[in-house]
Parts: C-alpha cells; sequence; structure tokens
C-alpha cells in the first residue's frame, strides 16, 4: 500500500475539464471557481472559452489548456493545426489532441504519425497531449498507438475524451505506459470520478488527470488526511 500523497500532489496532476457542449457562461465561471478553489494544476476547456477562462483565471495559479480536433479526431491535420494557433493566440499553454482513431486503427501508421507531428510542431513547447480513445481500440492499437505518439514526439499520450462511451481504465492506463519511455508522460482521462479510481491511475502509471470531479476527488483525500469519514466517491460528475 503506498503512502497517501498530499492534496498539493494530487491538486497538481488535475486538468479541471470544462468540456461539455452544452455548459453556458455561468456553467462554465462555477467549474473555473472550483479549479481555482482547489488549485488544480489546469483547466481543460472549450476552444471558445479560452479567452475568458484565462482573463478570468488570471493571477489565480490555474493554466489553461484546450482540445484540439476534439471530440471525434476527423478534423484535416490542417485545421488542426489552424486550431493549435488560434488556441495558442487565445493564451492557452497546453493543447490535447484527438489522435484520427480511423487511421490508428486502419494501421495507417505513418498518417497517424504525421498528423500528430503537425500539430506538435504548431505547439512548439508549448505541452501536447494525444488522446486515443481507448474504448474504440484493442490493446493491440493501444499499445501501437503509443508508440506512434512517442515517435511523433508528443508529450503525453491520454486515454480518451469521455465522448465516446467509455474513459480510463487501469489497464489501459498500465499498458499505455508499457509501451512508451519514461520520457513520455500518461494522462488518465473519462471516469475518474473518486479519489480511489484516481489513485489507482496513478498507481498504473498516469501522471496526469483529466476530470471535472477535481472536487469530489480532493475533498475526500482532504478527508483522509485530517482524519475524518468521507462520504466516497459519486458517480453524478463525469468528463
Amino acid at each position: 500500500m503506498h503512502s497517501l500523497p498530499s492534496e498539493a500532489a494530487v491538486a497538481a496532476m488535475i486538468d479541471h475539464a470544462i468540456l461539455k457542449p452544452d455548459l453556458t457562461r455561468s456553467d462554465v465561471d462555477a467549474e473555473l471557481d472550483i479549479a481555482a478553489e482547489w488549485r488544480v494544476f489546469s483547466v481543460c476547456v472549450r476552444p471558445s472559452d479560452i479567452s475568458h477562462a484565462v482573463a478570468y483565471l488570471a493571477g489565480k495559479g490555474v493554466a489553461v489548456g484546450t482540445v484540439i480536433g476534439f471530440p471525434h479526431g476527423t478534423t484535416s491535420t490542417a485545421a488542426k493545426v489552424a486550431e493549435v494557433h488560434q488556441a495558442l493566440a487565445d493564451g492557452a499553454i497546453e493543447v490535447d489532441m484527438v489522435v484520427n482513431i480511423g487511421a490508428l486503427r486502419s494501421g495507417f501508421d505513418d498518417a497517424v504519425v504525421a498528423d500528430i507531428r503537425a500539430v506538435k510542431d504548431a505547439a512548439g513547447d508549448h505541452i501536447t497531449k494525444v488522446i486515443l480513445e481507448t474504448s474504440l481500440l484493442d490493446d493491440e492499437q493501444i499499445a501501437r498507438g503509443s508508440r506512434l505518439v512517442e515517435a511523433a514526439g508528443a508529450d503525453f499520450v491520454k486515454t480518451s475524451t469521455g465522448f465516446a462511451g467509455g474513459g480510463a481504465t487501469v489497464p489501459d492506463v498500465a499498458l499505455m505506459r508499457a509501451n512508451v519511455s519514461p520520457s513520455l508522460a500518461v494522462k488518465a482521462s473519462g471516469g475518474v470520478r473518486g479519489l480511489n479510481t484516481a489513485l489507482e491511475m496513478i498507481d498504473a502509471g498516469a501522471t496526469r488527470l483529466g476530470t471535472s470531479a477535481s472536487a469530489t476527488i480532493l475533498s475526500e483525500l482532504r478527508g483522509l488526511h485530517s482524519g475524518e469519514v468521507t462520504s466516497g466517491a459519486t458517480d453524478e460528475s463525469s468528463y
């Protein structure tokens, strides 16, 4: 059994997801407030919300990231590159792109690498994470996709968008971790709704967590550190 990580350590791994298409501006602001209150590493917002989020969070110590080719990954490479340029101009510091899932499943490895590399080149020194959408892939595709992400020069391989009927699983995170070098980081996202799941993902090799349940996860952890009994994770919040 590992020792319990600190609240600050776990918060520093969280990208608080604010991505649902139906969120109003007031909904977004409420989520930005949660991110600031719990001092998570970043928010991951819809591209159209970047400028607002950057201004809203100014001075609050929370970075702003966004998604590229989201959620299906089927936009052209040129469109993804254009999205990256706009996202950076609007103030995002990290980008989470969706791989061309059909190309990956088809075995078009060169096309997959070229797509990722173009996005990473556009992002430059900014962290680029690549979403495989593991719920749509078999183990061979997850393993190969992870290796292609590394070959393309990205910084993270990531499990899921949370919008394809399935999210991160411990076996998938472990498989991704096992198929890349230590220089490529792993992000678990989708279905990380409570502390136990978060800790399982970290134990499996994730160093970043995508979740909209940041308050649930961190309040559970705070309760354990203070010796209080917590009610446990809820399943009401999803990414």
